[in-house]
Parts: C-alpha cells; structure tokens; sequence
C-alpha cells in the first residue's frame, strides 16, 4: 500500500437500496406514533445522526439517546447534553451493554405518558399505550438498547451495520410500546469529514471502502485531535508526525511484519478499527458542539 499524506482524498457515497425503502416505512409509520427517540452515537453525535428525521419527525417530541457513553470523552459528553438542552431537545446517556443510562430513559418516557394521559382525557379518549419509534442510523445500538428496556432479546443485534431487519413492534409491562426500524441513511453524504466518522466507527460497513484507507485516516484524525492516545497505547516513544512513520512503529511494536520486511497493513488496520471501536484505545470523542453552532 502507498500512501501521499498531501494528494490522498477518500470519497464516500454510500445508499444501498432498502435505506430508501426503510425511509419510506418511517414516513408511513410516524402516525402511528406519539414519540421518537434518535439514538446516536456518544462519540459523534451530529455525524451519526440523520438529517432526514427531524425533515420526517417535524412536530413530534424527539429524544436523543447519546449510546455508548462509556466509549466517549466525558467532559465532551457533559458538553453535548447542555447542547441538546440549549436547542430544547431532551437527551440521555447511555450504555446499552450494561443498561447504564436505562432508568433515565424510561422516566423520560414516563413524563411523555403522563402528558399524552392528559391530553387524551381531556379529549374524553380511552387511555392507551405511550407509541414510541425508535429509529437511528446503523450501527448505533438501537436493538441493544430496546432488549435493554424490555429485560429481554426480542431483536436481532449484532455489531455489523444493518444486522436489524424489518419493522417490529415491541410491547412492554405497562403504558408503552416500541416501534423499531432498521438502521437508515440519508441519500447522499457530502460532506466527506462526516463520512469518515462513519467508517470509523462501522455505522459504515468495512468493505465500502479499503479497511487500510479507514484506518491511514483515522490515524491522521487521532493524532490532529489526541496524539497522546497512539503513542500511549503502542509504547511509541519517538515524537512521529508522518504517518508512514508512526505506521511503521505501529506494526514493529505489534509484529505485523510480513517476509520481505513488509508491513502486514491488512492486519493493522483491523487491530487499529477494532481497539478504536472497542475502547481500547481510550475514550475519544470525534467531534464537539463547538464545531456546529447550526446543526439542529
């Protein structure tokens, strides 16, 4: 593999056909329902969240689920929840592996049920169960997070983008039924700095594009916002700045060295996605409310 640090560009366009079916079933299903909750990803919550809904939601209460807050920066985190407060959108956080985060959702939802009781009395209406959708871009949790609340698994989960197939409706003890929807993306990604959080963290599925392009980028991107992470997690010692240079110490640190003295680059960069995605390489969060002072 050959790199050029200056004259490399990646370009991601990437519709398969059902995500415009599955955006089709959201429009046609929003009636049905009394609340939406987006889950998105606590590491990149604008990049993983999908323009299309709040253009399909409209006047519907919405509620952001930050998923996988244990894998982001907290002092981001912290700084994101004011930011949803600031554009009066209700948000939780949440680990949807270890139901952290749960109890805050479903009193969320409690107060919605409250004021759709109300409401309906008020109309002289028969109570009924609160009708929540969730929806969400792949990769984001959502079948986790409703087996979560539900105490059991009734979806199928997997950490590939669009393992959910389908629309399930999912009843619960008391006032409240789940909508679930497969993972969608919008139509066209423009902007390619958004497209890149998405190969990184696998809400884009890895043979789109060349795993070894993710993860040259992903480098570049983690040593700009967090150089202290590489170096700490691979026992770099020396100040690198190239990234030719800190892939070399990379796959020397670990081994990945082929016959020849050639870089296994196939090798690290499924190590370098896999401890990112994971974790290990620490909590790192891709992008700030500081850098969308208009998203919403």
């Amino acid at each position: 593999m050959n790199y050029d640090d200056k004259n490399m560009e990646i370009v991601i366009n990437w519709y398969p056909g059902h995500m415009k079916k599955t955006k089709e079933q959201i429009a046609e299903n929003l009636k049905l329902v009394d609340v939406v909750i987006e889950i998105v990803d606590a590491r990149a919550p604008i990049s993983t969240s999908n323009p299309d809904i709040d253009e399909l939601v409209k006047t519907l209460p919405k509620v952001v689920v930050l998923n996988k807050e244990d894998l982001s920066d907290p002092i981001l985190l912290k700084s994101w929840m004011d930011y949803y407060k600031s554009k009066n959108y209700e948000s939780v956080a949440v680990n949807s592996l270890t139901g952290k985060g749960i109890k805050d959702l479903l009193g969320c939802l409690n107060n919605k049920s409250k004021a759709l009781y109300e409401n309906l009395a008020r109309r002289g209406r028969r109570r009924r169960p609160l009708r929540v959708m969730v929806v969400g871009i792949p990769n984001v949790g959502k079948s986790s997070i409703i087996n979560k609340i539900i105490g059991k698994k009734s979806t199928q989960t997997g950490d590939r983008p669009g393992v959910t197939k389908g629309k399930q409706w999912v009843k619960l003890k008391g006032d409240l039924e789940l909508l679930d929807t497969p993972g969608v993306l919008w139509p066209k990604i423009e902007d390619q700095d958004v497209a890149l959080k998405l190969a990184f963290l696998g809400s884009i599925k890895d043979d789109v594009i060349e795993i070894e392009e993710i993860a040259v980028e992903l480098i570049k991107y983690i040593s700009k916002v967090k150089p202290s992470v590489l170096s700490e997690r691979f026992k770099i010692e020396e100040d690198l700045e190239s990234v030719m240079d800190i892939i070399e110490a990379i796959a020397k640190k670990r081994g990945y060295i082929l016959p020849g003295a050639e870089i296994d680059f196939l090798r690290l960069s499924s190590t370098l996605l896999h401890e990112f995605r994971s974790g290990k390489l620490g909590k790192i969060t891709l992008e700030s409310p500081d850098d969308f002072n208009k998203a919403i």
